[in-house]
């Protein structure tokens, strides 16, 4: 899907492109692909790299040409290893055409595009755009993270309750999350230091860069914190686990001890050789006693012992 906005004094979307609007392209299809490269003669690869997942948060030249990776938080709809992730968006940028491109549908772009409606005052130029995005990146994230903490402490009240392994599945998902979050995050604050002193920043940019760094810090920070939080956390339930299966284990091997003096005893008088009881009235009675008696000194003894 392809939108002109027109950026003086607010976003307001155009039929067409006109020089200095801004082209958001999501989920570009191939016949937007090749418009872009056939009639704004963009790099082909710039497009490749935007589509990887994978690609890292940066800025490269072509033929006067400048692309900007910036890495955004991104929640999947469906069940996944990593609900939530991170995603490439594209900033491409010369003289009078500047286009973001996006592979996926995103809250933080639909969030972007209300709030700068709102906002209106549209964007003195791609920088300020540039930088704003930034902004509106770092502020997803700390969004995302505090679903992500809200995840947690759910996840860690049905542990209290009850340690079960779809609730340690989830806890391992967020720690991914928040692995790829962390990640994202440093990449962007490299970025952005880059930045400052490869695009042409005026006292205005300046004062919204200063405010991107204060959200980003606070985003790396958060993330960070929560990571620890629940890396502790997979380990204290970790230990219980193995203390639970300890006593478990305990609890079975001295069972397993006491019912082994009444087989003994049986064993013994029950053997083909003459023990002086074979014709006596009392002497199964007399094995039967001797039997519980032994079981209950082994049992008091591992009891006391705290054994058992």
């Amino acid at each position: 899907m392809k939108t002109y906005w027109n950026t003086n004094g607010g976003l307001k979307a155009l039929n067409e492109w006109q020089p200095g609007c801004w082209i958001q392209v999501t989920c570009p299809t191939e016949d937007d692909q090749r418009e872009l490269e056939e009639r704004f003669h963009i790099p082909d690869y710039f497009l490749s790299d935007i589509s990887d997942t994978d690609e890292r948060a940066r800025y490269e030249y072509d033929d006067g040409w400048m692309l900007i990776i910036l890495r955004i938080p991104h929640v999947k709809e469906i069940r996944s290893r990593t609900p939530y992730t991170t995603l490439p968006l594209g900033i491409i940028h010369k003289r009078d055409v500047t286009i973001t491109v996006c592979y996926y549908e995103t809250n933080m772009m639909i969030d972007f595009i209300s709030y700068q409606q709102k906002r209106g005052a549209g964007f003195t130029d791609y920088v300020d755009m540039t930088f704003r995005l930034f902004l509106s990146s770092a502020v997803w994230y700390l969004k995302r993270l505090k679903q992500i903490s809200t995840l947690i402490d759910r996840a860690k009240h049905n542990l209290d309750h009850d340690v079960n392994n779809e609730s340690l599945i989830g806890l391992s998902r967020l720690q991914d999350s928040l692995t790829y979050f962390m990640t994202s995050i440093r990449g962007n604050e490299n970025l952005l230091a880059k930045l400052k002193f490869k695009l042409q920043v005026d006292e205005l940019d300046a004062d919204l860069i200063e405010d991107v760094n204060i959200e980003m810090t606070q985003a790396r920070e958060t993330a960070s914190i929560y990571s620890s939080i629940l890396e502790s956390t997979m380990d204290t339930y970790s230990s219980i686990i193995n203390n639970n299966m300890n006593t478990v284990m305990r609890t079975l091997t001295s069972v397993s001890i006491i019912m082994m003096f009444p087989t003994l005893i049986a064993s013994l008088f029950g053997m083909n050789l003459i023990n002086g009881m074979e014709e006596w009235h009392f002497g199964f009675p007399i094995a039967l006693i001797i039997s519980v008696v032994v079981s209950g000194l082994t049992w008091y003894f591992l009891r006391h012992r705290r054994l058992l």
